[in-house]
């Protein structure tokens, strides 16, 4: 038997437990004092707080992201090397990175990242009974009459995939693998980081 077309997610440690306390401050920095992100929160109904839609410059703000981008620098250039790609003559660059903050209840309904070809996630805090991160098999949508799958069937068999993500490590996925976090119970904040990488040429 061969196993064709796999979809792979890496998860990785990054950085020391200082950064990770350091981007834990600055994310309650900014959701204090970011008004266009929570103008945005509010009207668009996010259960939390998010800086996707008000800052795209968080590296050269804070020192604490300028230091985690090195780290996604090296882990995304090592995700590409693993998955064979030539990409010679260009170069992965860090296209956008934003702050998550989930309280209770909190989501992200399914969704992928057009136009980048490496998404991921640090988890600066994780508490018990944060969200999972649920992936889908990107065939889904061809599988027709596929019959349900046994209770036991093993991850890389599955449809659907839930991940408990670990503070102070980070996922990795190609862009169009679509993912969402699935409602938390804890009251305590589920705090990420989240990321797009793209080709440009060099």
């Amino acid at each position: 038997m061969r196993h064709l077309f796999a979809t792979t997610i890496e998860e990785l440690s990054v950085a020391e437990e200082s950064l990770r306390a350091a981007l834990e401050q600055c994310a309650w920095v900014l959701s204090d004092e970011d008004a266009a992100g929570n103008d945005w929160c509010e009207r668009e109904g996010y259960p939390g707080y998010t800086s996707y839609a008000s800052l795209d410059d968080l590296p050269e703000r804070f020192p604490e992201f300028a230091e985690l981008k090195t780290h996604l620098d090296t882990a995304a250039a090592n995700f590409a090397a693993a998955l064979h790609w030539d990409i010679d003559g260009l170069a992965l660059e860090l296209d956008a990175i934003w702050v998550n903050v989930l309280g209770e209840g909190g989501h992200h309904s399914g969704h992928i990242h057009p136009g980048s070809v490496i998404s991921g996630t640090y988890y600066v805090c994780v508490p018990e009974g944060a969200g999972r991160i649920k992936f889908e098999d990107p065939r889904l949508g061809l599988m027709m009459a596929a019959p349900q799958l046994l209770d036991d069937a093993p991850e890389a068999a599955r449809r659907f995939v839930y991940v408990t993500p670990t503070q102070g490590t980070c996922l990795m996925w190609e862009s169009w693998l679509r993912h969402e976090v699935v409602a938390g119970t804890s009251e305590e904040a589920r705090i990420s980081v989240s990321f797009n990488y793209a080709l440009r040429r060099r």
